[in-house]
């Protein structure tokens, strides 16, 4: 009997699995069958590269809200990655049992507020408090502040996990060859646990590239080439959610070609991180 239990959920999570790759492959389906041929109706260069967004003109260059998305997600990179990374180290190595137990319940509370939470604190806090200091508003700044907060649980979470998981014989070590505590952290634990802590950034930066709601309430939504952080700015997904609702024809399909690309972007991510990956694994 408990052969034949065995079998069946060999079955059910090779059912899971292949759900799972199908649910992929019929989204790439639908995004590249509905969006390359807008492409190439528009011409890829003028879709890619174009700087100007009229759909009422049946102009469609989204090259400002592919700069606007990687800016703003940059942003979230140099504020996010360091705290979340430093953040993560003190829970593991450094934070005492009392503290630890007020901390991790934060940070992981942080996961669980809203995107639309978020961007009512950028609205009411984090915008007002740039154009009061710098003379700016809803603009890349904003944006990148906001989301620097939203991918700390993220980091914190995988890079604290991947920390831990190093066996304490790698801290030991390093320490019975003189070295300090400080030094062994940063130059044994953490080397080791380079391809979880990479991990995490990897999702941080996914979920970056792909906020919607967060990044529309500060960023400004201005279609148009930044000249400065302070400036506003449109990215690839505030474009689809803004205009999808009244879209048709070859608007609607330029759309779903934003989509195309955004998913592209994801794709060269996720490939990037697998080449660091295994680069990390042979040396």
């Amino acid at each position: 009997m408990a052969k034949y239990k065995e079998k069946i959920m060999e079955v059910v999570f090779l059912v899971a699995a292949c759900v799972s790759i199908l649910a992929v492959a019929l989204i790439c389906v639908f995004l590249f069958a509905n969006g390359v041929p807008a492409m190439k109706e528009i011409g890829f260069a003028d879709f890619l590269l174009g700087r100007e967004w009229r759909p009422g003109n049946d102009i469609y260059g989204i090259f400002p809200m592919i700069i606007g998305s990687i800016y703003v997600t940059a942003g979230a990179i140099v504020i996010g990655v360091p705290i979340g990374l430093l953040t993560a180290v003190f829970l593991a190595r450094y934070c005492p049992a009392g503290i630890y137990k007020v901390v991790k319940p934060g940070v992981e509370l942080l996961a669980g507020i809203p995107s639309v939470v978020y961007g009512f604190f950028g609205m009411v806090v984090i915008v007002p408090f740039i154009r009061s200091n710098f003379g700016g508003g809803n603009s890349i700044l904003a944006a990148s502040i906001l989301l620097g907060m939203m991918i700390l649980p993220t980091i914190i979470s995988q890079s604290e996990a991947s920390i831990r998981a190093v066996p304490e014989s790698y801290y030991e070590g390093s320490l019975a060859l003189g070295a300090t505590h400080e030094r062994s952290v940063f130059c044994a634990v953490l080397p080791a646990a380079k391809s979880g802590i990479l991990a995490g950034i990897i999702l941080g930066v996914g979920r970056a590239i792909g906020e919607t709601m967060a990044v529309i309430m500060v960023a400004g939504n201005q279609a148009r080439m930044p000249g400065s952080i302070l400036e506003g700015v449109r990215t690839m997904t505030a474009n689809i959610v803004i205009e999808m609702g009244y879209a048709e024809g070859l608007h609607r399909e330029a759309l779903i070609a934003t989509g195309v690309v955004l998913f592209v972007f994801i794709l060269i991510i996720n490939l990037a991180f697998s080449i660091v990956k295994m680069r990390g694994e042979r040396n």
